[in-house]
């Protein structure tokens, strides 16, 4: 029974994932299941079917719970629709959670205007985070997010027909794309749920292993590790491996440029965070040279201008800027926590979870260095809380000095429900 109800965590129907959740846990209670040992590991950038990932809401809960990690935070893109599952999995577990989406933006008229950024695929778009959406603003998001998907799936078929005609395939969006996400329930659709389609066609023209690896070849360049995955049909990863090989090598020729409708303006975006108690959140990439995921190749981003964008980004409104230790090396973590600490910037992590071969826990999070990430975990889970009570009580609506607000947002949970503030100090 443990085996079924692991495997109904990514049912088709949200009642039967969180049943399943509830089953696993009270086996934890009986003694049935180990109980994980909990550390302070954190990550708050997590997607799930919402986006594109191998877990559903409740599953990514009970991913992170058994990884041992302290909390968890979902980011899906586009979409903030299951974050509602995402909570109700927490609390089943008495798991603490945080909520946020990852969106894109267009920088036209500002100083970012032609100038690449954090996004691979297009100058004067950047990607954006929010994190600690209070839960009252959920349907807000919901609403101003439903256009965007919306013509986000209008650029999708574009770059489907794009598909079509590179690779010889004749896909189709509603029967062969859409039902691999979560749009009829508020998801979003992207370009790897395209890819992935095109993987799944290939392997059922072609099978596993060396006949598809033949087929492959007469498209894209295949060798080293991608190869001697794709070699072995009983690869559990297969089809996310395969993606990636797709990614790296189709998604320039098939990108599509995004528009206004679905990138709003960057000052467009930090109005509505700011109205709706929400942490809109710069994500440092950095010059890529190996990728983590094995669907990026070298590029050069924002390093060259980084002490220009910083400026820029508090000049916009930012007050806050994420970063990942495992993709980054020493050198740009400390130059971009160095810039945080002169422009007072919020610092925030969460390792991008989209493939099962990613873990859950980010080993690099685990220097000492680090400690003022879960530090801030802590108080934007804080954050949300009190901002779900009250927006008033947002984090970047008290007037204390960073350090010390994160301190006090931090230990909100030690002084209980009342007045949080200290008598509105916070």
């Amino acid at each position: 029974m443990v085996h079924d109800w692991q495997q109904q965590l990514n049912d088709p129907l949200m009642a039967t994932r969180l049943d399943a959740l509830r089953a696993l846990r009270d086996q934890v209670n009986a003694g049935a299941l180990s109980r994980p040992q909990t550390g302070g590991d954190i990550n708050n950038h997590i997607h799930t079917t919402y986006s594109f990932s191998p877990y559903s809401p409740t599953k990514a809960i009970w991913m992170a719970y058994n990884a041992g990690l302290s909390t968890a935070g979902i980011v899906d893109h586009d979409s903030i629709s299951g974050a509602p599952e995402f909570i109700e999995a927490g609390q089943i577990l008495s798991f603490p959670t945080t909520i946020g989406f990852e969106q894109r933006c267009t920088h036209t008229g500002t100083a970012l205007g032609t100038r690449r950024t954090n996004n691979p695929d297009q100058a004067g778009i950047s990607y954006l985070t929010f994190h600690g959406v209070p839960h009252t603003q959920i349907g807000a998001v919901q609403k101003f997010l439903a256009p965007i998907c919306e013509a986000r799936a209008q650029r999708n078929r574009a770059m489907l027909a794009k598909i079509n005609a590179t690779c010889g395939t004749e896909l189709d969006y509603m029967v062969d794309v859409a039902p691999l996400s979560q749009c009829r329930h508020g998801g979003s659709v992207t370009e790897r749920h395209l890819l992935f389609a095109l993987g799944l066609r290939l392997i059922a023209a072609h099978g596993k292993g060396e006949t598809l690896l033949h087929r492959l070849r007469a498209l894209i360049p295949v060798s080293g590790n991608v190869e001697a995955q794709l070699s072995n049909p009983a690869n559990p990863f297969y089809e996310y491996d395969l993606l990636g090989l797709l990614k790296g090598y189709l998604a320039e020729k098939i990108y599509v440029p995004a528009g206004t409708e679905e990138c709003p303006d960057i000052r467009e975006l930090l109005r509505f965070a700011d109205a709706h108690g929400i942490i809109a959140t710069y994500p440092y990439l950095g010059d890529v040279t190996a990728s983590v995921t094995g669907d990026k190749k070298a590029q050069s981003f924002e390093d060259s201008f980084l002490d220009e964008l910083f400026e820029i980004l508090v000049s916009l409104g930012f007050h806050a800027v994420s970063y990942m230790p495992a993709r980054n090396t020493m050198a740009q973590i400390k130059r971009v926590r160095a810039l945080c600490d002169r422009h007072d910037m919020l610092q925030i992590c969460g390792e991008d979870i989209n493939s099962p071969r990613q873990p859950f826990v980010c080993k690099a999070m685990r220097d000492p260095m680090f400690a003022n990430l879960t530090d801030t975990t802590w108080a934007l889970i804080h954050h949300e809380q009190a901002a779900t009570e009250d927006l008033g009580r947002a984090f970047f609506n008290s007037p204390l000095p960073l350090q010390q607000r994160i301190a006090a947002y931090k230990a909100m949970e030690a002084l209980g429900k009342g007045d949080a503030h200290h008598g509105d100090r916070l």
